[in-house]
């Protein structure tokens, strides 16, 4: 009996023990803090990337247009000079069909 209450003791002994240990780690608890720290810097930076990024989507598609406003400009510039070229050609067919009737009729 005496075994018995020498064991009972003993293990009120270690649940008491049990019962009054610290559970927290302060390094473990510096570590949560330091990484919670971290993330939220993270998260701010992702934000700012991202704000960024929309940023440079905007400024692409603004470029883009306008190299596509560009583009079109060029090809009816060239339209037009195609055009002035083909009627300066036609007036000069017109004017040496006027010169050679006027030779024609100087003869």
């Amino acid at each position: 009996m005496n075994s018995i209450n020498e064991k009972e003791k003993k293990l009120n002994i270690a649940l008491e023990e049990l019962r009054n240990l610290d559970l927290t780690n302060p390094e473990l608890q510096k570590n949560i803090e330091n990484l919670s720290v971290k993330q939220n810097q993270l998260e701010i930076e992702k934000n700012q990337i991202e704000e960024k990024y929309k940023t440079l989507l905007d400024e692409n598609q603004n470029l883009v247009k306008k190299l596509e406003d560009m583009e079109n400009k060029e090809k009816l510039e060239e339209r037009k000079q195609i055009e002035f070229s083909e009627k300066i050609d036609e007036l000069n067919q017109e004017t040496e069909t006027l010169l050679d009737e006027i030779d024609k009729w100087q003869m």
